[in-house]
């Protein structure tokens, strides 16, 4: 049933990318800035461990120190698998999941004070927003990527 899906997934996007005009490089501009930032953000989950796990803490995450540094090695692998076009499946099942976690755990704007609910808004939002990239990119990571490893 999915294999049936995943075959024009993979003709339609094999074809944009390998036809249209500068469709490669700008898949591979939007996977190195789309990647970058997530690996970046993973690589902050471990330069600032002890900020994070207080503020994981304060969520109420379980094991808040462990949950920094597992969700720290997700988006750093992740964003650099994502960067580099390896094992996108992976890479970006791995954002996914921590987007899809992360996101009401951590901005849940709806049970903050008044004085936070904006900022938190944001975050879920932008949050929401990378994942939808994320689902797009993992559409086709049934095709080969243009200038993947």
């Amino acid at each position: 049933m999915v294999s049936d899906l995943v075959a024009p997934v993979r003709i339609v996007s094999t074809t944009v990318l390998q036809n249209a005009p500068l469709a490669a490089e700008l898949f591979l501009l939007g996977r190195i800035l789309f990647g970058s930032v997530l690996a970046f953000n993973g690589l902050n989950h471990f330069l600032d461990v002890e900020a994070m796990t207080e503020y994981a803490d304060s969520k109420g995450v379980p094991k808040p120190r462990g949950a920094v540094v597992l969700t720290g090695g997700m988006l750093l692998v992740g964003g650099l698998g994502t960067v580099l076009g390896v094992f996108p499946l992976f890479s970006l099942g791995a954002i996914a999941t921590f987007l899809l976690v992360a996101t009401p755990i951590m901005h849940d704007f709806w049970a903050v004070p008044n004085t936070r609910t904006e900022q938190e808004m944001i975050h879920f939002m932008k949050n929401v927003t990378m994942l939808g990239a994320t689902l797009v990119l993992l559409a086709l990571s049934a095709t080969a990527w243009p200038y993947a490893l």
